[in-house]
Parts: C-alpha cells; sequence; structure tokens
C-alpha cells in the first residue's frame, strides 16, 4: 500500500478545539441561566410581600438598576453605545417599552391573584415566543409544538382554578397572560440586538427606556413614589439585585448564546420556584389543582428541550474544520 493511499484512508483528525470551546460555552450559559431563573423566581413573592404599589415597585426596580449600571455602562462600555446603529437602539427602545408592558401588567396580577397563577401565566412566555417565530417564517418541530400545547393545558388548568374562586381572580390571570406575550416580544427583541452589542450596553438601554416609560405611568396615575417603611426600601433593593441584576440582566446575556425559545422556555422554571418560595415564606399553599397543572407545565417543558438538544447543531466553526479535514 502506496505512503499516498494511507495518508487518504487515514481518518481525519477530530476538531476537538472548537467543539470543545462551543460546548464550554454552551455549559457557561446554562449555568448562568440556572442563576438567572433562581433570582426571577424570587420575584413575585418579593413583590406580593412589598407594602408599596405594584407600579411604583416596578419603577423602582428598573431605577435601581440603572442607577447601578450606570458607572459601568459609562466609564468602561462608553465606546460600545456611542457605537450602537440607528437599528440597534430602536431595537432596544421597543424592547424596553415592551419590558415595561410585561412589568406594568403583571405586577398588579399578583394583588389579584395567587403568585402560583399569575408566575404560571406570566411565564408563558415560550408560547408566544414560538408563535412569533412561526409567524417570521420559522417552522418548529412536531415535538416543540407538542411540548407547547401540554405546557398550554397546565396555563388552562391554571385559569380554572382561579375562575372557580373570583371574577377578580381571572382579571389578574387575563393581566398576567398579557405580561407573558410582552415578555415574548420582549426576549425575541433582545435576541436580535445582542447579535451585534454587548449585554451592558444593551442592558442600559433597555433598563432606562423602561424606567422612563413606568416613571410617566406612575406620574400620569398619581401612584406614591416615596414614603415607604424602611423595610419596603430593603425589600425593593434585594428585588433589583436578585430579579433584575441577577436575573434579567443574566438572561440578556445568555439569549445571544442560547437563542429565544431555549432561554424563554427555561423561563417556566420560574412557576415552580416561586410557587415553592411563597408557600414557605408567605404561607400561599396552592390548591389542589395546582398540582398537576405544574407537572403538566414542566412535562411540556421537558419535550421542547429535549427537542432543542436532539437537534442542536454542531457549532458552525467545527463543522467547517471536519469539512477541511476531509477534504486534506
Amino acid at each position: 500500500m502506496s505512503p499516498a493511499r494511507t495518508r487518504r484512508e487515514a481518518p481525519p483528525s477530530p476538531p476537538v478545539s472548537a467543539t470543545t470551546a462551543a460546548h464550554a460555552s454552551v455549559r457557561t450559559d446554562l449555568i448562568l441561566l440556572a442563576i438567572a431563573i433562581a433570582g426571577v423566581s424570587l420575584s413575585a413573592p418579593l413583590i406580593a410581600a412589598t407594602a408599596a404599589p405594584a407600579l411604583a415597585i416596578a419603577f423602582w426596580r428598573n431605577a435601581m438598576a440603572v442607577g447601578a449600571l450606570t458607572p459601568l455602562a459609562l466609564l468602561r462600555h462608553r465606546g460600545e453605545l456611542r457605537g450602537m446603529g440607528r437599528r440597534a437602539v430602536l431595537l432596544s427602545v421597543a424592547s424596553g417599552a415592551l419590558f415595561a408592558v410585561h412589568f406594568g401588567v403583571w405586577l398588579p396580577s399578583l394583588h389579584m391573584t395567587s403568585v402560583a397563577s399569575s408566575t404560571a401565566l406570566v411565564t408563558t412566555t415560550p408560547i408566544w415566543t414560538t408563535l412569533l417565530l412561526r409567524l417570521r417564517g420559522h417552522r418548529p418541530p412536531t415535538l416543540v409544538w407538542a411540548g407547547i400545547g401540554l405546557a398550554f393545558l397546565g396555563v388552562v388548568i391554571l385559569t380554572g382554578v382561579d375562575l372557580s374562586l373570583s371574577p377578580r381572580a381571572l382579571a389578574g390571570d387575563a393581566l398576567a397572560l398579557a405580561g407573558g406575550v410582552a415578555a415574548a416580544g420582549y426576549v425575541l427583541l433582545g435576541a436580535e440586538v445582542r447579535r451585534t452589542v454587548g449585554t451592558v450596553a444593551y442592558t442600559y438601554v433597555l433598563y432606562t427606556t423602561t424606567t422612563v416609560l413606568l416613571l410617566a405611568v406612575c406620574l400620569a396615575g398619581g401612584v406614591s413614589l416615596g414614603g415607604y417603611s424602611g423595610e419596603t426600601w430593603a425589600k425593593l433593593a434585594v428585588l433589583t439585585v436578585t430579579a433584575q441584576l441577577l436575573g434579567h440582566s443574566i438572561i440578556n446575556r445568555v439569549v445571544k448564546g442560547l437563542g429565544p425559545s431555549v432561554t424563554s422556555t427555561a423561563i417556566l422554571l420560574e412557576t415552580p420556584g416561586a410557587a415553592l418560595i411563597a408557600a414557605l415564606w408567605l404561607g400561599q399553599l396552592p390548591s389542589a389543582a395546582a398540582y398537576p397543572a405544574l407537572v403538566v407545565i414542566l412535562a411540556g417543558l421537558a419535550l421542547v428541550i429535549m427537542e432543542g438538544r436532539r437537534r442542536e447543531p454542531r457549532p458552525a466553526t467545527a463543522e467547517a474544520e471536519v469539512r477541511a479535514s476531509r477534504s486534506a
């Protein structure tokens, strides 16, 4: 056998460097996403336990986040902010507007229905994200639709629980559901902006826009923005650090690598997390019908994640190295 023939038949060297780096990046994003979900899971119980108007809570958690990010954004990321193109700025502002709508309709719902039901409905974000992606020409596989349908069945079960309680609870459910729709738009726009813009620059424009819009709504509606107790201010600070800076800010970070579908689907994990915290801290034990609803939602989530992992493509760089090694 000739040396040339031997070289042709020798198996190509595996492109371990690019593949390993890509897998490490995904693992890092998943760990960060878990931290973000833990942070946002504290959101609903903290809001329900904070003695301040819902819209004021929404304003202050964003305003405090802007205050915390301002030194970082202006001192270390000023060039990145200046370099944002017109399209990126407009999309970031639009995302901030949807973020304001998300808070403006969801937070009041926490005082109208249970924490478990409100959180479950507002975290229907992946359903609306997938539907919006479908309208943009994407074709989700059958298993994803099955998972979404199963998750939505769980939402219907939870809504039915509140429907049997009071019209006020049903109105709270509707507001929470609208918050989930707005969050889907926020996630999709954020994923688009993050293609070319860093986390800090995008998040700073996002939170600033949300803060300005919520301030305008609070002033127009005569919402009290001060005069709270020290305990209330402390809870607002904790809410900002956990749900805002460790929650949504990290979500803005990982959506670039994981994509809007996986990121928004994982947000469903906020539902059992918030329900557990509310049960332990606030004594809000869910009714018996809520438990199968949560199980159904998580089963739908599992189907979506399984399909996403099965169809996960290899990184483009790794594929290029495979083709290059095979043609050598």
